[in-house]
């Protein structure tokens, strides 16, 4: 990509693309329904904590690189869209992928998917696979295939809206994700141990109990 954006930008841009495919009818966005939208827990890696005036500089700045609109000048609350459509002519398969990357990283055709099934509807694994590479065959390419990391049977995507990865950095990402969850995998599996050891105490208990109470009585 020629025009480089930076994480609050692609926030901004991809939030805008999923309102629009998930719900119309409150699309436009209003500033505080995009600051809304840009810091939702859900569908968002990492989940941020957008302030209204971070919001308003990155659409200043998208604006003036042509990939947002005011619209609905004149009307009460100024209103926010994105220009994709116009500037790239992107379909709404292809939007859906590139909304879904830029609030979500790098990820496998799967994943792709099933996450962005909520902004368009594919029909099996190879509508995401063409549509990924329409996105790669641009000119310039939007979207990336990644290699293949090490323990991982699938390839993961990125879009290059940021500029070209940092293959270093992801790999790390990817490793600290993943001792991040080995390590509530174990401290899971402690406290189950933990639980079972004492139901065993109980059960123990319980039956010297009954042993007792058995002895009185012969």
């Amino acid at each position: 990509m020629d025009v480089i954006l930076n994480g609050t930008e692609l926030r901004v841009l991809g939030s805008l693309i999923e309102k629009e495919l998930t719900t119309p009818e409150y699309y436009p966005l209003s500033l505080n329904a995009l600051v809304n939208a840009c810091n939702q827990k859900s569908n968002r890696d990492p989940v941020l904590s957008l302030e209204e005036a971070e919001v308003t500089r990155a659409l200043d700045s998208l604006r003036f690189k042509q990939f947002a609109l005011l619209s609905g000048a004149g009307g009460r609350v100024a209103k926010y869209r994105h220009a994709l459509v116009e500037k790239f002519r992107y379909s709404p398969a292809e939007l859906a992928l590139l909304g879904e990357l830029m609030l979500r990283g790098p990820q496998t055709v799967g994943e792709l998917r099933s996450r962005a099934e909520r902004m368009h509807p594919f029909g099996d694994l190879s509508e995401v696979e063409a549509a990924l590479e329409e996105l790669m065959e641009r000119s310039p390419a939007v979207v990336a295939k990644l290699p293949r990391q090490p323990g991982r049977k699938e390839s993961r995507y990125c879009h290059l809206f940021a500029g070209e990865p940092d293959l270093a950095a992801l790999e790390s990402a990817a490793a600290e994700g993943g001792g991040g969850r080995g390590a509530a995998d174990n401290e899971r599996i402690a406290k189950l141990e933990e639980e079972l050891s004492e139901l065993r105490q109980q059960v123990s208990g319980l039956r010297q109990m009954l042993a007792d109470f058995k002895t009185n009585f012969e």
